[in-house]
């Protein structure tokens, strides 16, 4: 059986070995409570707090702020509904982007439901916010922005310092997503001028069910989950001893390795975009060609479905995802990409590659060789494209 080719990184990544040989005694041995305050259960809890320190390490902040969750989309709630019930005495207006994971337009959604006005502001055709929109939708009664650092389907990488710097001029809070750029491009937050930054675990060869919201230092929001006083009585809730010490030693590893690896998956990304560029005629690069994540290959194709190529392809032992979605059922265009401007029949017809740390030359080939055949196939089937 040949080699299974797994190029859905953004959607999960494999546990790191040295990240799973890090939680395994957690998982076993040292099971202690890190709120109990017995030896055993203190040296749980600063598991717990070295895990902290490497997290900060790896965005630059002080471990004081970095907060531990379930994931990036806890992280995300509870940033925008913390944020905007902290500081609705000065106004119940909140701006995002049209390009958002559905974490965050989500969120949004629900404030508004609950009687905050919300704007979204447009992206141009290679899905990169203008900050100048951001600027124009501010209004005196603004309490938040959220923006994302890099987009989840296409890799665009969105000019969050910018953002970042008018919001602080207008003394309103900016909070960015940031699980998919995270171990992937350089993240600081003091150069993205960001007040608070969700991450997760399971993009960066972590465990999955954990992450962690960085709130930059005096700046105020509420509790989200309520219960015990873990997490400075912000987070309640049990740790997850192992998942957490599983997302420290990622975030140590990535530290490490990042620059390198986005290195080696740039020229990788470039040869896979290129090749299929060529290969496949009618086909187009969604997203910017070159300020997008190192591993992010988002393609439409003309004439055929996104699900029956990822069928196709994953009877060839290719894993890869598509653009739209199938929910129960209902299929349904992918909002960033009709963010972009596609149409819906060139939207459905997508493709998202993105490739990570075990990926190798001979895998793009392998890709490059089985995609086009795949394409053309469906193509004679189609009732809908005509240029064959």
């Amino acid at each position: 059986m040949n080699k299974l080719i797994y190029l859905d990184h953004a959607a999960t990544t494999p546990v790191h070995p040295e990240a799973l040989e890090a939680m395994m005694p957690y998982l076993t041995t040292q099971f202690g409570n890190p709120s109990t305050l017995y030896a055993f259960g203190s040296n749980a809890r600063q598991a717990v707090e070295d895990a902290r320190a490497k997290v900060a390490a790896l965005i630059g902040a002080e471990p004081s702020e970095i907060y531990f969750t379930s994931g990036a989309t806890e992280a995300d709630n509870w940033a925008i509904v913390g944020a905007a019930l902290a500081h609705e005495s000065k106004g119940r207006h909140t701006i995002t982007s049209a390009v958002e994971h559905h974490a965050v337009l989500g969120t949004c959604e629900f404030l508004k439901k609950h009687g905050y006005q919300l704007t979204v502001v447009p992206v141009d055709a290679d899905g990169i916010v203008n900050p100048q929109d951001v600027l124009s939708a501010i209004t005196d009664r603004t309490v938040l922005i959220s923006v994302m650092h890099a987009n989840n389907e296409i890799g665009v990488i969105e000019p969050i310092a910018e953002i970042g710097a008018i919001a602080r001029e207008k003394g309103i809070l900016f909070h960015t997503d940031a699980t998919q750029s995270i171990g992937k491009i350089p993240v600081d937050v003091n150069e993205l001028n960001v007040d608070m930054l969700s991450l997760s675990s399971h993009k960066i060869y972590g465990p999955k069910g954990v992450g962690a919201l960085y709130v930059r230092k005096g700046v105020r929001i509420l509790p989200y989950m309520h219960g015990g006083g873990q997490e400075s009585k912000k987070r309640a809730g049990t740790h997850n001893v192992p998942g957490i010490v599983g997302l420290g030693k990622a975030a140590e590893i990535a530290q490490a390795t990042a620059s390198a690896e986005a290195a080696r998956l740039t020229a990788l990304r470039d040869r896979l975009i290129d090749g299929i560029l060529t290969r496949i005629p009618d086909c187009r690069l969604n997203g910017h060609r070159t300020k997008r994540l190192p591993n992010n290959v988002n393609v439409s194709i003309e004439g055929v479905e996104g699900e029956s190529m990822i069928l196709q392809l994953d009877a060839a032992g290719i894993c890869v995802s598509s653009g739209s979605a199938c929910t129960s059922g209902d299929l349904s265009a992918s909002h960033v990409l009709l963010a972009l401007g596609l149409p819906h029949e060139l939207a459905h017809g997508s493709l998202r590659l993105t490739l990570g740390r075990e990926n190798t030359d001979a895998e793009v080939d392998k890709v490059l060789q089985v995609l086009p055949g795949i394409v053309s196939k469906l193509r004679a089937m189609s009732p809908v494209y005509e240029k064959q």
